[in-house]
């Protein structure tokens, strides 16, 4: 081979070498300027007009673009729930003076006796208006990410022995005994909105039984559970996956207190847990609504 062979294969190898190192170079800023462009995202900073469009790839600038797009996206859902949370804000204050002014003058006009059982009608209802709104606003906070929950890990006998001392006075006044097993199943909840979900359950249960309610708690690898058994009527099978919807009223209980949103709520409580809440039941023997929480 002659020397203008050996430099034609020198001079095509350097020129190879230098497009591989200019190729990762390339490569190599692309990353470094997609790298940046996700950090600035993740941290809210993002704006598109920090990037010059003659520097930017076709990737780049698409990548650009749509995380601008995205930025300017979360930046209105974090104004529509502020303003959301406002509006739950001012619905609880407005109406929370008026409830107690109703209920107030209820109670001074029931003690005579002549307006005693209008009186009484006008007081039940106030207080469903109360306990109606009172779940909404509970509801809406959740729903809209307004109240986060925060779980943490836990004993859940503590947790159940509080919304039991909530809801005794009212199995006492029924006649109804709950019966608490000893347990040491532990979870990852959030004790104050479990609390909530255990008493709704508890109420629940204690406004169709006429016999007895028993709660138990138990373990599995994934899951610990709540499960509150009711000595009552029983739900239908083509109402059980109803129940958990919201306002849903079975067709048997229409009459009975309450507004149908209770097991809505511990729902949403258990699903932004990480949990579920289910129920079994027949008809004429009872049912046993449990609340599974994860353990890890």
């Amino acid at each position: 081979m002659t020397i203008w062979g050996y430099g034609i294969i020198a001079a095509s190898l350097l020129l190879a070498a230098g497009s591989i190192f200019w190729y990762r170079r390339r490569s190599g800023r692309l990353l470094e300027n997609l790298n940046r462009m996700l950090d600035l995202a993740m941290a809210g900073n993002f704006t598109e007009g920090s990037f010059d469009e003659t520097m930017l790839s076709a990737l780049e600038s698409k990548l650009a673009h749509y995380l601008a797009a995205s930025t300017v996206s979360a930046q209105n859902v974090q104004a529509e729930k502020e303003k959301l949370k406002a509006l739950i804000g001012d619905i609880s204050h407005q109406t929370k003076t008026p409830i107690s002014n109703i209920l107030l003058y209820t109670q001074l006009l029931s003690e005579q006796p002549e307006n005693r059982d209008c009186l009484e009608a006008l007081d039940a209802q106030a207080r469903k208006l109360q306990s109606l709104i009172d779940a909404l606003v509970k509801t809406s906070r959740l729903e809209s990410g307004v109240i986060a929950l925060h779980p943490v890990p836990g004993e859940l006998q503590k947790t159940i022995r509080a919304a039991l001392s909530q809801i005794a006075p009212k199995a006492a006044a029924k006649g109804i005994p709950i019966t608490l097993e000893p347990a040491d199943a532990q979870a990852i909840f959030d004790p104050k909105w479990t609390e909530e979900a255990i008493y709704n359950l508890l109420d629940n249960a204690v406004k169709y039984t006429q016999g007895e309610v028993c709660i138990t708690a138990t373990e599995n690898p994934l899951f610990s559970a709540v499960h509150i058994r009711d000595t009552g009527p029983g739900i239908p099978e083509e109402e059980q996956a109803k129940v958990f919807q919201r306002f849903y009223r079975g067709t048997e209980h229409a009459e009975e207190e309450g507004v149908g949103i209770g097991l809505y709520l511990v729902r949403q409580i258990a699903q932004g847990q990480g949990g579920y809440v289910k129920v079994r039941s027949q008809v004429g023997v009872g049912s046993t609504f449990s609340l599974y929480l994860p353990r890890m």
